[in-house]
């Protein structure tokens, strides 16, 4: 075999599968198979080395998308998000597909619908062999999936969210995230501080939720209370607008959700009041956009790319054959200042 030139550079990242075959002097069928270590295939060890030897000198680099639709797996694993309009969830898909990636495989996305029919087909992926894996990020907690057998025999996690006794959870310390912004306010002068909260029957929600109320009590404060929302813009607004109405109302409002924060901004400015000269926020999660916002938002960052890249990684050792087990994500959160809160001053 020749060596190839440096003027064949370019050509190096288009070699096809079928240059490989020739070279090697086989079908592309049984390139295909040997490249994906097809292990039904029945062939002489000196041709399988032979192949992978062709296809390193040659830089051939197997598409994921190609690889995804030959070989012994599909190499293709589906991820159920609740809402494919939320921000946040970017993060988690970034972090999950390109440790994917790194894997050989490629990543399928599919929201949560609330359909019966569509929560069927989701398992159906895995059944059909599309898929190899299934990661579960959906908060619903009537999901078909959940109380179908078939999921028993399907490899899976659940990702940012707690199944009870499912061994197969991956989540981050989301109770210590509210504790974080509770102290972090306390630290600045607040007594007073009110929670947005999203819907009581979503554990997501009830994780953040304990984790603020702990922390009060921990340290002795007067809670301004708990309002609860949709985790979407309008229910930040609404929660927040109760909060306001109380008397007496927050020197501070902390939000479970950066949707929600920026209802809560709305609301506050509805009122009259200002940005953080007579009530402070800190949200939940951290994004760029965040950043922008006027004022620019203090947060409590996650981590979200970790949490999408340990989902894969517990998916892809079920699949190995290790027995699935809890996952935490170690990174601890952390609080980044913007304007939207201050030192309060008596």
């Amino acid at each position: 075999m020749s060596e190839p030139s440096s003027s064949d550079g370019a050509r190096a990242s288009r070699v096809r599968l079928i240059d490989v075959a020739t070279h090697s002097g086989v079908t592309k069928s049984v390139a295909s198979r040997v490249l994906n270590d097809d292990p039904t295939l029945n062939v002489r060890p000196e041709t399988r080395q032979r192949i992978h030897a062709v296809a390193v000198e040659l830089g051939y680099r197997a598409h994921a998308g190609a690889r995804a639709l030959a070989g012994a797996q599909a190499r293709a694993l589906a991820l159920l998000i609740p809402d494919l309009s939320n921000p946040v969830y970017s993060r988690i898909i970034r972090g999950a597909y390109q440790q994917a990636r790194r894997h050989g495989y490629v990543m399928l996305l599919a929201e949560d619908t609330a359909d019966d029919e569509a929560d069927e087909s989701f398992a159906d992926l895995v059944e059909a062999g599309r898929v190899d894996a299934l990661l579960i990020a959906s908060a619903r907690p009537a999901h078909q999936l959940l109380s179908s057998a078939r999921l028993a025999r399907i490899p899976h996690v659940f990702v940012n969210r707690e199944v009870p006794d499912s061994d197969r959870n991956v989540g981050m310390n989301v109770a210590a995230a509210s504790a974080r912004a509770v102290r972090y306010l306390h630290e600045l002068g607040h007594r007073r501080i009110g929670l947005v909260s999203g819907p009581p029957e979503l554990q997501p929600a009830q994780a953040r939720e304990r984790g603020f109320v702990e922390q009060m009590a921990e340290l002795g404060l007067d809670q301004a209370g708990v309002a609860r929302g949709p985790f979407s813009e309008e229910g930040g607004a609404r929660a927040a607008t109760e909060l306001l109405a109380r008397s007496p109302g927050p020197t501070a409002v902390y939000c479970s959700t950066l949707s929600q924060s920026i209802g809560a901004l709305h609301a506050i400015r509805a009122r009259g009041l200002r940005i953080p000269d007579d009530i402070s926020v800190v949200s939940y999660d951290d994004l760029p956009l965040a950043g922008y916002l006027d004022p620019p938002l203090t947060t409590v960052a996650m981590p979200l790319l970790e949490l999408g890249a340990a989902a894969v990684d517990a998916v892809l050792a079920q699949l190995r054959g290790e027995p699935p087990s809890d996952v935490a994500v170690p990174v601890e959160p952390r609080i980044v200042p913007r304007s939207s809160a201050r030192r309060l001053t008596s």
